[in-house]
């Protein structure tokens, strides 16, 4: 009977040793540009021209192809940020009101620090100050939704990841306060919007609230409220890139790291087995199947504020190498980024191997580009 147990600890044993053995090669500086060379080639390859090219779709691409490069130094890459800013004159989308249309300027920004090219900044900056001195009500279709709102410019959680990393990135590159300061106003609205203190995440939008007057509260088949993976995914997301611009004693840093720190704990404990996340986050056994967005921002997030310092490593590491194990098993062997949630603003079942989006790459992106600083 003893030398039964012996050898069934043996063959456990093996297992465990065969299956570390099997991933390892994911961590490997050399193993995680060929994966992100190939998502973006890919990706680049198959433009959705569906979409306009300013579009928010695009806007996280190209953060994600930044990033890539960054990490790659790919001179190809590199063509391809510096083309597509041409492409667009350098130019924001066409609602100046409108969160999602400031997304794809990040990049400009991102490029004006490397090349110094004039062209690449200030339509955006002109862009902004007009922002600044004109009404919501003069960009069509936002009013009605923003009054809705109590007049909360950026209604839907999606938002904190489009405007407010790239005001902060205009105002560290100009050294100019007032557009830190925009930042800090509008986010905090929507955090007073749509943050909720129990659950520690972020409602999408107020028609998913319990306590907003007048909405009926929308509960999941559990009975718990409904909290979307890649909603929370744009906010925490969104939060990693603002944190890298802020200097460590900006004023108001403090809420940011906080209102991170609180999102990132209650997202660890919502991972499941297989390292990814559902669509729904409250209701994971109604969307089986991981989802690669949501799950990419997660992993990119919570990768960053390990590699910053401000999420402890030994709590958090095991999280984030489970989660880029299985964002990997979810890249096709040509570099596709499969199972990705169409455009939505809630948890869907509508997504396959095949289902993919610009988006969904950006996220695998900037999830990679975080491993090899790992």
């Amino acid at each position: 009977m003893k030398k039964i147990i012996l050898s069934l600890l043996g063959i456990v044993l093996m297992i465990s040793v065969f299956a570390q053995n099997a991933t390892t090669h994911l961590f490997q500086r050399k193993e995680i540009k060929k994966r992100l060379n190939r998502a973006a080639c890919w990706q680049l390859k198959h433009p959705q021209n569906e979409y306009k090219f300013t579009d928010w779709t695009n806007g996280a691409f190209y953060a994600g192809l930044f990033a890539a490069y960054e990490a790659s130094e790919s001179k190809k890459l590199y063509k391809a940020l510096y083309k597509m800013g041409e492409s667009n004159k350098w130019q924001m989308g066409e609602l100046l009101h409108h969160a999602d249309d400031h997304a794809l300027p990040q990049t400009y920004i991102d490029m004006y620090r490397i090349c110094g090219e004039e062209k690449m900044i200030h339509p955006y900056k002109q862009a902004v100050d007009k922002f600044m001195s004109t009404h919501y009500s003069e960009t069509p279709g936002l009013a009605n939704a923003i009054e809705r709102a109590n007049g909360t410019l950026m209604f839907w959680c999606d938002a904190l990841f489009m405007l407010p990393p790239a005001l902060v990135k205009l105002g560290i590159t100009l050294n100019e306060e007032k557009y830190l300061s925009l930042c800090d106003s509008l986010f905090k609205q929507t955090y007073e919007l749509l943050y909720d203190h129990e659950e520690h995440l972020y409602a999408r939008d107020i028609s998913y609230k319990w306590d907003f007057p007048g909405v009926k509260p929308r509960k999941e088949s559990n009975g718990e409220k409904v909290f979307w993976s890649r909603g929370n995914g744009w906010v925490m997301g969104g939060l990693a890139r603002i944190l890298k611009e802020l200097p460590e004693d900006y004023p108001n840093r403090q809420f940011y790291v906080s209102n991170f720190k609180e999102i990132a704990e209650r997202i660890r404990t919502l991972q499941q087995p297989d390292g990814l996340w559902r669509t729904s986050l409250l209701d994971p056994d109604s969307y089986p199947g991981g989802e690669a967005s949501g799950s990419g921002f997660y992993c990119y997030a919570l990768a960053w504020g390990i590699n910053s310092g401000i999420l402890e490593r030994e709590e958090y590491l095991p999280v984030v190498r489970k989660a880029w194990i299985g964002l990997c098993a979810l890249q096709q062997k040509n570099g596709k980024v499969g199972w990705v949630q169409p455009i939505g603003q809630d948890p869907k079942k509508n997504f396959s191997s095949e289902s993919w989006s610009n988006f969904g790459t950006g996220a695998f992106l900037l999830a990679g580009s975080e491993m090899i600083n790992l």
